[in-house]
């Protein structure tokens, strides 16, 4: 049993003791997180600049694949031009948009764009159907035209497009019960590496490329009108996804640069931070020990 004389001297030390303790402890724990934020982020630098160089190589793939779709879809058009080719328009006539996306993200605003140009032809034109290409279009414009979508499709994006998907799409879409008389077609046009906009390309009906004025130049017989419309379409698909699908790697590219920029500013700032906080660390141990010594010589 100690006596009463004992315990006071006890309990002063163990109570000078367990005082230092708290603030170091607290400036290893500070330590600590800033040393897991900063692993982290070094990570995420890591995967950023390897998405940058996976989008690179992926972005000449697809520019070469959209230089040659555009060979299908010019061609179209320049038939559809000479032909004198009008949509059709009347009270009964309903608007087909087709909005060429993909399932993929991390790349900007390219989707968010195409969802506002599509929100304002709808504005235009509400009674118009959708046909979404891609899971990342449809999500948001579900949230405020969920009654205007008819058809839509996923998959979309996952490798540089080819005329057999455009051509399965245009299969599908000629199966909708609706007579349309203006089909659009909204995608992604490449403008160059940092820049793309949001365009419409003009897909026409049967009836209205049986109405055009200078059509029968070409001299086309009515049974194989409806190949021709079918044809046309998917060569138009074709362009759009290949082009969006350039526009989608190169703003893939300029994120992920960006990403990796950003996240080597912050390795710099907590690098830093981590630096100054260590030596504050140091200092004051040094300090504890300095104090201890002086009092133990006192």
């Amino acid at each position: 049993m100690l006596s009463r004389a004992v315990r006071p001297a006890l309990n002063a030390g163990a109570a000078a003791s367990v005082r230092p303790v708290a603030p170091n402890a607290a400036s290893y724990a500070t330590l600590r997180e800033i040393e897991q934020r900063l692993k982290s982020i070094k990570n995420i630098e890591k995967i950023t600049k390897t998405m940058k160089i996976v989008a690179s190589t992926k972005l000449n793939r697809a520019q070469r694949a959209m230089t040659e779709s555009r060979s299908y879809g010019e061609t179209s058009n320049t038939v559809f031009e000479k032909a004198e080719t009008k949509p059709i328009e009347g009270e009964d006539k309903k608007t087909l948009i087709i909005v060429a996306s993909s399932d993929k993200g991390l790349c900007g605003g390219i989707h968010s764009g195409l969802t506002r140009a599509t929100r304002r032809m709808l504005e235009k034109k509400p009674n118009s159907d959708l046909v979404v290409l891609g899971e990342k279009c449809k999500a948001q414009l579900s949230r405020s035209s969920a009654k205007n979508i008819r058809l839509s499709f996923a998959g979309v994006g996952k490798d540089v497009p080819t005329f057999a998907d455009a051509q399965a799409i245009a299969d599908q879409v000629s199966l909708l019960p609706t007579d349309y008389g203006d089909v659009q077609i909204m995608y992604n046009k490449f403008i160059n590496a940092t820049s793309y906009e949001a365009t419409p390309i003009e897909a026409f009906s049967e009836e209205a490329i049986a109405n055009s004025p200078q059509f029968a130049q070409f001299e086309i017989d009515d049974e194989v009108l409806a190949n021709l419309r079918e044809y046309a379409l998917a060569n138009s698909l074709y362009w759009a996804l290949a082009e969006g699908h350039a526009c989608e790697q190169s703003a893939r590219r300029n994120a992920m640069d960006n990403a990796s920029k950003n996240a080597g500013d912050m390795i710099n700032k907590f690098q830093i931070l981590y630096n100054r906080t260590r030596q504050a660390v140091i200092t004051g141990e040094l300090v504890e020990i300095i104090t201890g010594a002086s009092a133990s010589e006192e």
